[in-house]
């Protein structure tokens, strides 16, 4: 098949992208608008095969979009681009209107046409994957499971966003008839997230000395999902899912920001033994939380693991360890990637907070909170 992949230099992106092209057979058509989280570098395996092709378009240009689909004739759509951040939407949440709720009703437009047009045999087999988030449940509370039945409670711009995109998904597949499929993720983390991002932005500073700033106390509970996890399940839902359906892809891997950040300075530790600033966990601080920050997320993978027969291969303490060797091992990747952003800091609400760090210091920071939860989906992510 020739499938086209949006937000394919992103995060979660190019992962799948990569994998597509190591162990299918399928042809790879790459839109991404190359925003500041698009990064061509995780492409380069791909570019070494005849069977990816990039193109550089902005979903919002409606023209640009049909366009591709009438040169490139694609059996199938896998969408995973989006502005991602959770603290770039507080700051400035008409983006993530415009990209992913107009990028997405635009990307509708085009495939419907072009799935129109296309012979019985071929509409048969065409998909299209929407790829979404588990933040579109809202907060969870100390017990419970996010799984396909939860209803919608969007708790930021950017998870509002996200709901909204997947409420198009489904009305054009019920309305028009289009085969979709959506999935919702846990928290994506592994090598080539960009820095901003939670893992990424603590091995970053911690590695230069700097403050590893947590939001709150730290007690905010994610389930983590390594990358690679992540793709797998979003080609077996591509392949065999049922039209119509809906996936949530968690990794069974709840962990506090806390226990996060300290399972990275153990690392650290551990793999950078000379380092001056060992025992890195003395770099903790805590800082102001940020508006709206969900209290706990966590996914009941049982629908997927049940009709397609997907699990996760890693655990966190694999996954991470195998994170936070590839970011050792590539630093220079991520100082070119991150050159020029002094975004790696708290974008919501800077408010001075004063806590007890898990150190014993006293802590005083000034809105640089970690940029905690997301992928980056479009990450992307």
């Amino acid at each position: 098949m020739k499938l086209l992949v949006t937000g394919g230099a992103g995060f979660i992106g190019s992962a799948l992208v990569r994998r597509l092209i190591r162990t299918t057979s399928h042809q790879v058509v790459n839109l991404d608008a190359l925003t500041y989280a698009g990064n061509l570098e995780s492409l380069e395996e791909a570019f070494d095969d005849p069977r990816h092709v990039f193109v550089q378009v902005d979903l919002n240009d409606r023209e640009a979009v049909r366009t591709v689909f009438r040169d490139h004739d694609p059996d199938g759509v896998l969408h995973l681009a989006a502005e991602s951040h959770v603290d770039r939407s507080i700051d400035g949440p008409g983006a993530f209107i415009q990209t992913n709720i107009g990028g997405t009703f635009h990307l509708l437009t085009a495939a419907l046409e072009h799935w129109q047009g296309l012979s019985e045999s071929r509409q048969h087999r065409f998909r299209f994957l929407h790829v979404s988030t588990d933040e579109v449940y809202g907060s969870l509370g100390p017990t419970g499971y996010f799984d396909e039945t939860t209803p919608y409670a969007p708790n930021s711009p950017y998870s509002a966003s996200k709901a909204a995109s997947d409420f198009l998904v489904r009305a054009w597949h019920h309305t028009y008839g289009l085969p979709t499929l959506i999935t919702h993720c846990s928290n994506n983390y592994g090598p080539r997230q960009y820095p901003e991002k939670l893992i990424p932005l603590m091995i970053r500073h911690a590695l230069a000395g700097k403050p590893l700033p947590v939001y709150g106390q730290g007690a905010n509970v994610r389930d983590w999902l390594y990358v690679d996890d992540h793709v797998r399940a979003l080609i077996e839902v591509f392949e065999r899912g049922r039209v119509g359906g809906v996936y949530d892809i968690g990794g069974k891997n709840e962990k506090t920001n806390l226990e996060v950040v300290r399972a990275i300075c153990g690392l650290l530790d551990e793999l950078r033994p000379d380092s001056p600033f060992r025992p890195h966990e003395r770099l903790i601080e805590f800082v102001a939380d940020r508006p709206g920050h969900d209290l706990r997320y966590a996914i009941n993978p049982a629908r997927i693991e049940a009709e397609l027969g997907w699990t996760p291969l890693e655990t966190f303490e694999t996954g991470l360890r195998k994170t936070v060797q590839w970011y050792l091992d590539h630093t220079e990747w991520v100082e070119r990637v991150a050159k020029g952003l002094e975004r790696s800091q708290r974008l919501g609400l800077g408010v001075i907070r004063q806590l007890d760090n898990p150190a014993g210091r006293v802590a005083l920071t000034v809105g640089a909170a970690a940029c905690c939860d997301h992928v980056d989906r479009g990450e992307r992510s």
